[in-house]
């Protein structure tokens, strides 16, 4: 039974370029879908967070304002209850070993690009986890985590690796615009990832040996799924 990471945010808000607070938090289909095809494929799921702290819903995940219908809302909110009690007691990544994981998955909302990006112990676990041939896995905004990782000179971890990530052309069509306090795609471009894209809103997965990652909330299953791939040629 292969044992992953479920690395969440800790942040509830996002502080925008005009420097006003954002409401945010993890995107509920971005956990549920990941944590459902994970699970019933057998893998051994854990969450964990900054600090230990629970991790907030955003609350438009979970509605008409996120483009999520009534019925897709209904189910995501029933899988994240089913979960609820590891969502509320999530372990604290900075006590959290690299070597106890065969994989570490990282989900989206805007959340993650206003404290995982950041966090300097996130990016060490990142990078460990990498060198040990452990499947590094990261799903639309989530994979601003990827910024948090440096090597010992300064350089971007995964600088040359190809990628995909929540996009430009997604975040002005349906997410932040302007507002954003950065564009993940281009701050990922910027740093020397090789990133690759697909149409906005399209089930968009890239995988670079070890690496995994997803474009969209819509390529939340088939990451799930590249990384369950990725694990069993391990």
């Amino acid at each position: 039974m292969p044992k992953i990471l479920m690395v969440l945010s800790a942040a509830s808000t996002l502080r925008l370029a005009d420097g006003t607070a954002h409401p945010t938090g993890y995107w509920a289909e971005e956990v549920a879908a990941s944590h459902r095809v994970l699970t019933a494929a057998g893998a051994h799921v854990d969450i964990a967070t900054p600090g230990g702290v629970r991790p907030t819903v955003d609350a438009i995940s979970l509605d008409e304002r996120g483009g999520v219908g009534p019925s897709d809302a209904a189910r995501h909110r029933a899988y994240l209850d089913a979960i609820a009690d590891r969502l509320a007691h999530p372990l604290v990544l900075a006590d959290v070993h690299a070597a106890d994981y065969d994989a570490i998955y990282v989900p989206g909302g805007h959340a993650p690009m206003a404290d995982l990006a950041y966090d300097a112990g996130l990016g060490r676990l990142l990078r460990t986890a990498d060198q040990r041939g452990a499947v590094v896995a990261a799903l639309c905004h989530g994979v601003a985590a990827l910024l948090s990782a440096q090597t010992p000179d300064g350089t971007f971890a995964w600088a040359g690796r190809k990628l995909t990530a929540f996009t430009d052309e997604e975040e002005r069509q349906g997410g932040l615009g302007d507002g954003a306090p950065y564009l993940v795609e281009s701050r990922l471009r910027e740093r020397g990832a090789l990133v690759r894209t697909g149409a906005p809103w399209s089930s968009t997965v890239v995988r670079d040996g070890n690496l995994v990652t997803g474009q969209n909330p819509q390529s939340s299953a088939a990451t799930a799924e590249a990384v369950l791939a990725a694990l069993a040629e391990r």
